[in-house]
C-alpha cells in the first residue's frame, strides 16, 4: 500500500497510544507495517509467517492482541467467510464489496458503484455508519469450467 496510508496508520496508531498512555513497542509497529504491506486478505498465520520471514518473532498472543487493537482503532477489518477468519487493512477504503468463489474460496474485491450510491442515500436514525462490507458468493470462472468440463466426460 501507499507510503501515504501507512504513515497515516501509524499517526492513528501513536496518537491512540499516547492517549491512552500505552507503550509504543516494536512489535506493534511491525505488525502494522506488515499488514500495511501485505495488500491483500490474510489470515494471522500468514501475517505470522510473513513477521518471521522478516526475521521479526512474535508470540501468537502478541499477534491476537494487537490485531484486537486494530480492529478498534478501524485499521483493519475481519471478515468471516467460508469457515475461515481473515483480515484485511482497510484505513484506505472503508467500502467495498467482495465476490466469494463457493467451491475454491477465492475472493476477490470488486467496484460496485450503484452499491455504494443506494448505501450513500440511506437514511439511517439515530446511527452514523463507518464503512461497510458486502459479499457476494458465488463460483468463480475457474471452477465452473472445471465443474462443466467434469460434467461432460460423465455425460460420455
Amino acid at each position: 500500500m501507499e507510503d501515504r496510508v501507512k504513515q497515516q496508520a501509524k499517526a492513528i496508531l501513536t496518537a491512540y497510544l499516547e492517549q491512552g498512555k500505552m507503550r509504543k513497542t516494536p512489535e506493534r509497529f511491525a505488525i502494522l507495517d506488515a499488514v500495511y504491506t501485505i495488500g491483500h486478505h490474510f489470515s494471522l498465520a500468514e501475517l505470522g509467517k510473513i513477521l518471521e520471514k522478516e526475521n521479526f518473532r512474535v508470540s501468537r498472543a502478541t499477534l491476537y492482541n494487537t490485531i484486537e487493537l486494530f480492529l478498534r482503532l478501524h485499521l483493519v477489518d475481519r471478515h468471516h467467510l467460508l469457515g475461515e477468519t481473515i483480515y484485511e487493512a482497510t484505513l484506505k477504503r472503508r467500502e467495498h464489496s467482495h465476490q466469494v468463489c463457493t467451491v475454491c474460496g477465492e475472493i476477490t474485491e470488486i467496484v460496485a458503484p450503484e452499491v455504494m450510491k443506494a448505501i450513500d442515500n440511506m437514511k439511517l436514525r439515530r446511527f452514523r455508519k463507518n464503512g461497510y462490507s458486502l459479499y457476494i458468493y458465488g463460483i468463480c470462472s475457474t471452477c465452473q469450467a472445471k465443474i462443466t468440463r467434469a460434467s461432460k466426460k460423465k455425460k460420455k
